[in-house]
């Protein structure tokens, strides 16, 4: 078979033969199909977009990208593992399905049309797998690579969004008359920034609404953009380059991948490419290609994706550990991070009065902010992604931990002066911080489990009783669940020292004490 050949082969084989079916959703079209079926396939139904979706996967990562960097792990049993170096660092061999991060966490952007950033040096393949998520939305290379917006120091807001004719500016009696020429990227499904950190900082302001509220705006004019997922791409990630990237515009990145090292036992690949002249993105198989209805659809398959309670209340339980910070306010609400930094008191200075818990044990001392909400509605958007991508119909908590970290890689702060990185063992998690992500879950999840609270959770008790309605309640049931919420106050505070996951509870029983209380005033004034 020729390589050219074989780069527009898509295997038949399903990528994914474990996988259990899913249940056919209702759809009152079905009411009016009669016996004739409709499907887009001859002579069967039509595949399952989550099988397409992994078909389009393992072609980019066997046939275009060459990473063979398989770092998002699963197993389904034992897994070989082996210590290397003097650092005796362990180098595992998957037992199921595993993933390249480099090329998984991007098509599942494209799939939820969310934001990826591309991090690496020059030359490791970022601008070219943005351009192959471009290609998979159905638009052509040449339409792909004119869309793409290139970063430099004199780009203006006219250079990103486009510009007024000059002829109206001229006649004009109000600006409703004066027609705008916009820039045609904007009306891209996929939209691509290259080195969106050499963009000047008033440039960046008008993509930061672009990004964010979906609309670009130009003497008054409004243009609505469809929904779009976008690949941005930068030489490092912490906002470096010609200009400081803002900080509300590195927020709305809700993806960091890195670009990792290209491995040279592949130099033959690469031989192949030069020798046939080949470039992957032009030999896209129409296979793969997805129009938009369909990923529109993705969308809400992955919505429905479910959440399990128990994963859930992980996850709850990992987010609560951060935000503490007992010496930053006076109020028990205020006592947060957030408040020390909105102060901007000297960091160090409130640490060092934090002195009443055991700071290298406490996972919270090891951060310096917490997990926002929209950091954490992305994490749950990516973990149903995963899931489905897997053939699951329910999010598994390794599907949480897979994705964490890509997710929080510069959301979740890490504090470099606390004790737990200035152990000797704890000095690489310093600089990868995806792994100090991992970590840092795992622990949290050995907490959870340590304290049992999958089968002894008050709080969760007394919020899924409150959860049931108030209808018919009387003023004694209320008093009486009152009076439990108190006694359980009572109980976690007495002689304890205070960790994140204890303060949010007793913030939780103190709301679900004041609407038992509401509810009770509303009842006596009856």
């Amino acid at each position: 078979m020729s390589p050219f050949n074989l780069f527009q082969r898509v295997s038949k084989a399903p990528t994914n033969p474990k996988a259990a079916p899913k249940p056919r959703q209702f759809d009152v079209a079905d009411l009016y199909q009669g016996p004739v079926k409709l499907g887009t396939e001859e002579g069967g139904a039509a595949q399952p977009l989550d099988e397409k979706l992994r078909q389009a996967y393992f072609w980019i990562v066997n046939n275009a990208i060459i990473s063979p960097h398989y770092d998002i792990e699963y197993n389904s049993g034992p897994a070989q593992s082996y210590s290397v170096g003097d650092s005796k660092r362990t180098l595992s061999l998957p037992s199921a399905q595993s993933y390249s991060s480099f090329v998984l966490l991007p098509l599942l952007t494209f799939a939820t049309r969310r934001k990826c950033l591309f991090v690496g040096g020059p030359g490791r393949g970022k601008t070219a797998s943005a351009i192959l998520m471009g290609v998979l939305s159905g638009a052509s290379v040449k339409e792909v690579r004119r869309a793409m917006q290139h970063g430099h120091p004199q780009m203006t807001i006219a250079d990103l969004l486009g510009n007024p004719l000059p002829a109206d500016l001229v006649n004009a009696q109000s600006m409703d008359e004066i027609r705008i020429a916009w820039r045609s990227w904007l009306g891209m499904r996929v939209k691509i920034i290259d080195e969106y950190n050499r963009i000047p900082t008033r440039t960046q302001s008008a993509l930061l609404t672009l990004m964010g509220d979906n609309y670009a705006e130009v003497l008054n004019h409004i243009y609505e953009c469809p929904e779009s997922a976008w690949y941005l791409t930068a030489n490092d990630d912490q906002g470096g380059g010609t200009y400081e990237v803002v900080e509300a515009l590195r927020d709305r990145i809700d993806v960091i991948v890195q670009a990792l090292s290209f491995n040279p036992r592949f130099l033959g690949e690469l031989l192949v490419r030069i020798e046939e002249n080949l470039k992957p993105e032009e030999l896209v198989p129409a296979e793969i290609i997805f129009t938009p209805e369909q990923v529109d659809r993705i969308g809400g398959e992955i919505r429905a994706v479910l959440v399990p309670e128990p994963v859930r209340r992980r996850l709850e339980f990992f987010t609560s550990q951060f935000e503490l910070l007992e010496t930053a306010g006076g109020q028990f609400e205020y006592m947060t991070k957030d408040t020390a930094r909105l102060s901007g008191f000297d960091w160090s200075q409130v640490t060092a009065a934090d002195n009443g818990r055991d700071r290298l044990k406490d996972l919270g001392c090891q951060t310096r902010n917490g997990i926002s909400v929209r950091n954490l509605m992305t994490l749950l958007i990516y973990a149903k992604a995963l899931a489905y991508f897997r053939g699951n119909a329910e999010v598994e908590l390794d599907d949480v931990r897979q994705v964490l970290p890509f997710v929080l890689h510069d959301k979740l702060q890490p504090d470099l002066d606390a004790p737990f990185f200035g152990l000797p063992e704890n000095a690489a998690y310093r600089t990868d911080r995806l792994s100090w992500l991992r970590r840092l879950f795992d622990a949290s999840n050995a907490d959870y489990d340590r304290l049992d609270l999958d089968r002894n959770d008050p709080v969760g008790d007394f919020a899924a009783q409150f959860a049931q309605g108030l209808d018919g309640l009387s003023e004694r049931d209320v008093l009486a669940r009152l009076s439990k919420i108190e006694r359980q106050v009572a109980e976690q505070t007495k002689g304890r020292k205070l960790y994140g996951h204890l303060y949010d509870d007793l913030l939780k029983l103190k709301y679900l004490h004041q609407r038992y209380t509401n509810y009770l005033v509303w009842l006596r004034s009856q």
